[in-house]
């Protein structure tokens, strides 16, 4: 039996994947895992790629999206970004992190998409450099 936060989950991800398509993105991947953490969905708007992270909460809940994208998170996010732009040999190509909140309700849903949500403007790892593959 899959517990109830991770069926939210996995609805909010179909949600966003299905947002996304409809406002002409291309879905790469679903829940690419490496060793530094895991990217939700990873796709293709134009000559972009987009990382984007899905937050699923229910009307309940005290804390927003937004919110729970903590710093520790986008550190993750970002070397788990690195690390599929290097495996794919993508770094030439521009990239960002996007946000896409869904909020369950009911009889229905709310999404809401943040492109930029955040940038990959503080160091990451040892501190060496910051990440910029353009």
């Amino acid at each position: 039996m899959v517990a109830r936060h991770l069926r939210h989950g996995q609805l909010g991800e179909e949600m966003a994947r299905a947002f996304l398509g409809s406002q002409g993105y291309e879905v790469l991947e679903m829940n690419w895992r490496c060793r530094c953490g895991e990217l939700d969905l990873i796709c293709r708007i134009r000559d972009t790629v987009v990382f984007v992270e899905v937050k699923t909460r229910s009307t309940a809940t005290l804390e927003t999206p937004a919110e729970a994208l903590t710093q520790r998170k986008q550190t993750k996010l970002i070397k788990s970004a690195s690390l599929f732009l290097s495996q794919r040999k993508l770094w030439h190509v521009q990239s960002r992190f996007d946000l896409v909140s869904v909020y369950l309700q009911t009889h229905h849903c709310q999404v809401d998409h943040v492109p930029n949500a955040f940038t990959a403007s503080h160091p990451v790892g040892r501190g060496h450099s910051n990440w910029q593959p353009w």
